[in-house]
């Protein structure tokens, strides 16, 4: 005797499985590729933080730079290098001075515009510039 074994028929319930598993899978998978956007996202916003502090910082030195130059020669304002960098970044020390009288007495004021930047162009992705202002009255 012969007997013919016949596959049983796929059920409903098992169609339905399937197509679960896969739904489950690109949701998983969209997760996955949101969570490592959103990770990068927080790496770069970080890294610039840490660009726009040490920014700030040059801007800084600039700016105490030209005030030490103001007081050892008030005559001027005092005239940067041609290279003018720190830790990487450009510096533009910007003076003016005034001259004004009160009373018997002259007084001089320097005022100071430094401004760093890390040599890209303004909206790339890595761009940071840090401006910071200060005056000195003789």
């Amino acid at each position: 005797m012969h007997h013919l074994h016949r596959q049983p028929k796929a059920s409903p319930q098992q169609g339905f499985a399937a197509m679960a598993a896969i739904f489950l899978l690109v949701v998983l998978a969209g997760l996955g590729a949101f969570m490592l956007t959103f990770s990068n996202t927080n790496q770069l916003n970080s890294a610039k933080d840490v660009q726009g502090s040490r920014a700030y910082w040059a801007a800084r030195a600039g700016l105490e730079w030209g005030v030490a130059k103001a007081l050892a020669t008030p005559a001027s304002c005092p005239a940067p290098p041609p290279s003018f960098t720190v830790e990487g970044f450009t510096l533009t020390v910007d003076c003016t001075r005034q001259t004004y009288s009160e009373g018997a007495t002259t007084v001089i004021v320097f005022n100071f515009i430094s401004t760093a930047s890390n040599g890209g162009t303004v909206g790339s992705v890595g761009y940071v510039e840090r401006s910071v202002s200060g005056a000195v009255e003789l």
